[in-house]
């Protein structure tokens, strides 16, 4: 890691120094110690020291905590280059309309939350008036990772610099009438607007660890310099119990992500109660900061708190302070002059004389309103100096109280995140403590008004040119104009028309290949970006190591172990692999920043991710949720996919599910390919809609997930004219008498479906039931059973319209007066989704239950699934219809050992 420069104050700088001749007299003794004896030396006194004072019982911050007050004393606070009664005035208004919107929306029943922004206000304004970079500058801007309960705040602030209308307002999560504004960052509902979705708690901070890292990896490989953006990730201290909060912290500090800044709005509540009744949230935080690595500056105490630490001469009101816990402090937000004369400051000799000395109203000043996330000037502070710290990222511990300004029926109350209204009286008083030139008058029938200072006013004269100043309006999301990239030479997706003869090959080999053709493409071959979660020599990826090298910050400052080898271990600054270590979550958040690339900063990148299919949409559904949230577009790859195909590695590594879960994700693709020329058929297809020349009205919003397989298996030679059916889920791959097979005349017929691995077993059963029992079987390759759900859902609600539409699956059988057996190494239902669009007799095999370790063999035996057993449930199919003789069945079972 690069050291930290740029010193900042220290909190030591505010406290009192008794006998400063004594201290100079320490801080010599350490210098001739070091100088004497090396830093080595020196930093084991220190150890050594703070160790025995532990053990004397001196009540002393741990290592990784500094004392409980302000990281920047206010002596050392810069001044604000602004004019701060303006800035009131606008945050006054955005504090209003956002109580007004959620307030107005409660008579719909439509919920919303004002106490997060209420406590925020501040940390917002500040950011949007003085530091946040806009779009419209040189470069991209900074991005803005909003919390997602504040998102009246947002909103409110649009409404005052024009961006949105009272009508938006009032039609807050209410979006179905054209005009409604959704209830949090999403940029699929508000494309203009939001960029990220941020309230799946904890997502928000992973995303953002990674959004800045690859803005390092844009600039590091050329493709664009946005050296100048910054990210700021707003969160609430209660996520940061969210593992995925937490999970990269070590990464951001390790690669130096100087880029980028976290602000936790410490106001000490979560949903129900507080985050750490019993404990301090800030001090715990701060450790957990520190020890990974991050600078930490907190804001905790607002101005009035400064006499109170100038009288503070034996420590005692930093010890009280570092003790108390964070319900009690939430406790005195909510209590009289008395009680916390009498619970606070009469636990201690000391303080009860502090106490003397101040009247009631202090008390009530310090306690109940003066808070550093409340004060600008503080905010103000604590955000230039993340921004002039270099070498790791920041985190800004701000203290606030929920529901400021919301009046006592809000503040520190433990309901108030499920609180959706003000009555008008608490309106009213609002009003008065806010200063806001609305009459009486204006509440017509009780209902609260909008308020606007008017399009001319100072206010938003003031608010505009600030925004203008910096890069323009902000949050915003900005979809470039961006020419097509380029097809690729048709020559990479060719070489697998052919098939492979004799040879052997897994379709996962098959893609690999693919990519390695595809990213030598002059025109988009640098715009590949390939994520994998350390397992690139798994899927037989490590040829691309020497030739694209592993992405590093730092390059590659030792020499390799493999170094003398073809496809050795190489990392570079400009590498184009993204090998995240074992961490799927931070793989996806990869893909993410990545896929949105187009958005964020106006360039087109292609990533694919590749990983074990069990750890994919099992383990991080909720991110592929967010990818299609966010308008992300690549290629999603599950490897070693299915339930059977993984010799030996059982239960926890057999997928059997996937497609299902992907199914439910409206923006996936989702593709099971048998053959290596539909994984490349499928590719083109995804280049051409997500990247090249869509058709008109098509979504080019999307994302594809393919599963390939590790399973060696001689690839088929391309039919002619397959290219409609593979994208769009079913063609007929062969006929028995196209197979070669001899069949007596008349013979009783099957129609054999299959996807992914499962054709080869099709394809075999095929045989046997020609020449073991007489019946012709047709082989369809079933590329999507979602894609075809999706068509046929969609030919549904055509028909509901008046138009005439007949699903592509039903078409595609049409005619055929035989049963449909469909099977696949999936459960029934990935198969059985087409059933009820299926006119013929339908039925399905799939690997239903728990994986287990055999065999593949064995383990489609177990299952049900092998060519064996297809032949068994063809059998039953046609005597069901008395097209073969019903002790077919059982002969076939017992000839086979089933």
């Amino acid at each position: 890691m690069t050291d930290p420069v740029g010193k900042i104050p220290s909190e030591l700088d505010q406290l009192p120094d008794r006998d400063t001749e004594e201290t100079a007299e320490w801080a010599a003794s350490l210098d001739a110690v070091t100088k004497a004896a090396g830093p080595h030396r020196a930093a084991y006194l220190m150890r050594r020291t703070l160790q025995h004072a532990e053990g004397a019982g001196l009540a002393l911050p741990k290592l990784l905590e500094t004392d409980y007050v302000n990281t920047i004393p206010t002596s050392a606070e810069p001044g604000i280059d602004g004019d701060e009664e303006m800035e009131r005035r606008i945050t006054a208004w955005n504090r209003w309309n956002a109580a007004a919107m959620v307030s107005r929306g409660a008579k719909h029943g439509v919920g919303g939350h004002i106490a997060t922004f209420a406590s925020a206000a501040w940390l917002y304004e500040t950011g949007f008036n003085h530091f946040f970079q806009g779009k419209e500058a040189d470069g991209s801007g900074d991005q803005l990772y909003i919390q997602g309960h504040a998102s009246p705040g947002i909103y409110a602030r649009a409404f005052l610099d024009g961006r949105l209308t009272e009508a938006h307002l009032d039609n807050f999560r209410q979006e179905s009438g054209g005009e409604g504004l959704p209830s949090y960052p999403h940029p699929r509902r508000l494309p203009w607007l939001w960029e990220f979705p941020t309230v799946s708690m904890g997502l928000g901070p992973l995303s953002a660890i990674y959004q800045a890292r690859f803005n390092r990896y844009l600039t590091n490989r050329g493709i664009k310099d946005v050296s100048a953006s910054h990210v700021w990730a707003f969160l609430g201290d209660g996520e940061m119990d969210e593992p995925e909060s937490t999970a990269a912290l070590a990464l951001a500090a390790r690669e130096g992500l100087d880029n980028l800044t976290f602000v936790i709005n410490c106001n000490l509540q979560r949903l129900d109660g507080p985050v750490r009744a019993n404990f301090k949230i800030v001090q715990e935080l701060e450790a957990q900061f520190r020890g990974a690595g991050w600078n930490v500056v907190k804001s905790l105490w607002g101005n009035a708190w400064d006499e109170l630490f100038q009288l503070d001469t034996s420590g005692a009101l930093v010890r009280r302070l570092r003790e108390v816990p964070d319900a009690q402090v939430q406790t005195y937000q909510t209590r009289d002059a008395a009680y916390i004369r009498q619970d606070f400051f009469g636990s201690d000799p000391a303080l009860v004389e502090m106490a003397k000395l101040l009247s009631d109203d202090k008390i009530l000043e310090c306690f109940h309103l003066s808070r550093g996330g409340h004060e600008p000037r503080k905010v103000y502070a604590a955000y230039k100096a993340a921004l002039e710290f270099k070498g790791a990222p920041t985190v800004v511990l701000a203290q606030t109280v929920k529901g400021f300004t919301l009046g006592e029926g809000f503040a520190s109350k433990n309901a108030n995140h499920q609180m959706k209204k003000l009555s008008v009286d608490e309106f009213k008083n609002m009003r008065d403590l806010l200063e806001l030139p609305i009459s009486d008058a204006q509440f017509v029938d009780g209902v609260v008004p909008y308020g606007h200072p008017g399009a001319d006013s100072p206010e938003v004269r003031y608010l505009q040119e600030r925004r203008a100043a910096l890069g323009g309006p902000a949050p915003a999301r900005r979809t470039h104009a961006l020419a097509p990239l380029p097809a690729p030479a048709e020559k990479a997706f060719a070489a697998f028309d052919k098939g492979s003869g004799s040879q052997s090959v897994a379709t996962t080999m098959a893609f690999v290949r693919l990519v390695k053709d595809l990213v030598r493409d002059k025109e988009t071959g640098k715009r590949w970006v390939p994520i994998v979660p350390d397992e690139a020599r798994t899927f037989g990826m490590e040829s691309l190591f020497p030739s694209l090298g592993i992405y590093s910050p730092k390059g590659q400052t030792y020499e390799p172990v493999d170094r003398d080898q073809l496809m050795y271990y190489k990392e570079a600054v400009n590498g184009q692999i993204l090998n995240e270590g074992i961490t799927e979550a931070g793989s996806m958040a990869d893909f993410i920043a990545a896929s949105s690339s187009y958005a964020t900063h106006g360039e087109a990148m292609i990533p694919f991710y590749i990983f074990y299919s069990m750890f994919g949409w099992q383990r991080t559904a909720d991110q592929m949720w967010q990818l299609g949230d966010q308008l992300g577009r690549g290629f999603l790859v599950g490897a070693t996919a299915g339930r059977t195909t993984l010799t030996g590695e059982g239960l926890q590594h057999a997928d059997g599910h996937s497609p299902m879960i992907a199914a439910t994700n409206p923006a996936a693709l989702t593709y099971d390919p048998a053959f290596a020329y539909e994984v490349a058929a499928i590719v083109k297809e995804g280049l051409r809609r997500m990247y090249g020349e869509a058709a008109p009205g098509e979504d080019r919003d999307v994302f594809y997930y393919l599963t390939v397989y590790n399973e060696p298996m001689p690839q088929p030679a391309k039919p002619a004219g397959v290219d409609e059916g593979i994208i769009k889920g079913l063609y007929r791959f062969n006929t028995a008498e196209s197979a070669g097979l001899s069949l007596p005349a008349n013979a009783p017929r099957v129609q054999l479906l299959g996807s992914g691995t499962a054709i080869h077993w099709t394809l075999q059963a095929q045989k046997l039931l020609a020449e073991e029992w007489g019946v012709g079987a047709d082989v369809w390759s079933a590329t999507s059973w979602t894609e075809l759900r999706r068509d046929a859902l969609e030919a549904d609600a055509a028909l509901l319209r008046g138009e005439e539409r007949v699903p592509y699956v039903r078409k595609a059988l049409e005619g055929i007066d035989s049963p449909v057996l469909a099977v696949s190494d999936y459960m029934r239902q990935v198969p059985d989704q087409i059933a009820q669009w299926v006119e013929q007799d339908y039925s399905s095999l799939g690997a239903d239950g728990f994986g287990l370790s055999d065999t593949r063999e064995a383990a489609r035996r177990h299952f049900g699934v092998d060519a064996q057993s297809i032949v068994v449930a063809a059998l039953a199919q046609l005597a069901r219809r008395g097209e073969v003789r019903a002790t077919a069945v059982k002969e076939a079972r017992e000839r086979y050992g089933l």
